[in-house]
């Protein structure tokens, strides 16, 4: 599954499209441990976390992980790399800057 992409936001009511896929990111959100999660990895940049790195700050294990961040990527909020056996994970700049203009919008 995968979340539709958004079209540009305008200052009109917020279109149908628009909303579905907002709606999926907000709520990949609401989970407490998605947002610590999600926050680990926006803090990480661009040169990304390696979800070995992942399990100890949050005290879960490697498949409770695995789940969040499967939700998390389906949600187009972070992308992943394979390098080895390990899997690295990055925030996806488009979506989180769509997020920040959508919030910041507000007048």
């Amino acid at each position: 599954m995968t979340t539709p992409k958004i079209i540009a936001l305008r200052k009109g009511p917020l279109l149908e499209k628009n909303a579905t896929a907002l709606a999926a990111i907000f709520g990949a959100l609401s989970d407490p441990v998605r947002l610590r999660l999600f926050d680990l990895v926006r803090r990480a940049g661009a040169a990304g976390v390696c979800s070995c790195d992942l399990t100890e700050p949050l005290d879960r294990s490697q498949p409770t992980i695995s789940h969040h961040l499967k939700v998390l990527r389906e949600a187009g909020l972070v992308e992943s790399r394979r390098d080895g056996t390990w899997i690295w994970y990055s925030a996806t700049p488009e979506v989180f800057a769509v997020v920040t203009n959508y919030l910041s919008s507000v007048s």
